[in-house]
C-alpha cells in the first residue's frame, strides 16, 4: 500500500506542477488582459482532486501506519481545489477570460500549495 500511496503522491505533485505551471506560463497574457483558460487548469485541478481524495482515503483508513489526517486542512484544501476547477470550467470558453478569474486560479492554487506544505511539515 505504501508504494501505491507514493505513486499517488507523485501524481498529486505532478497535478500541482501542471496547474501552477499553466498559470505561470499564461501570466503575461493575463497581465495584458488577454488570458484564456488553458487545459492545464482543468486537468491539473482534476488530477489534484482525484489523487488528493484517494490519499486521504488511504491515510484515514489506517492502511499506512503513523500517517495522520488533519480533517480541517483537508476540508479547506478540498474546497479550494473544487473552486479552482469550477472557475476554470466556467471560464473555459470565454476568450479572453476575465483576468480576475485567472488571478483567482493562480492565488488559490498557491494557497493550496502553502497549506499542503505547511500541514505536511507539522506532522
Amino acid at each position: 500500500m505504501e508504494i501505491f500511496a507514493t505513486i499517488l503522491i507523485i501524481l498529486h505533485l505532478v497535478g500541482m506542477a501542471y496547474l501552477f505551471g499553466a498559470f505561470l506560463v499564461n501570466l503575461k497574457p493575463i497581465i495584458k488582459g488577454e488570458g484564456v483558460v488553458v487545459r492545464g487548469y482543468l486537468d491539473g485541478a482534476l488530477l489534484q482532486l482525484v489523487t488528493g481524495i484517494a490519499l486521504v482515503g488511504i491515510y484515514a483508513s489506517g492502511a499506512i501506519p503513523d500517517e495522520k489526517v488533519n480533517n480541517a486542512v483537508i476540508g479547506i484544501k478540498l474546497v479550494i481545489a473544487l473552486a479552482v476547477w469550477v472557475i476554470a470550467f466556467v471560464l473555459r470558453n470565454k476568450k479572453p477570460a476575465p483576468s480576475v478569474g485567472l488571478w483567482a486560479i493562480g492565488v488559490l492554487t498557491l494557497v493550496n500549495i502553502v497549506l499542503g506544505v505547511t500541514s505536511a511539515m507539522a506532522n
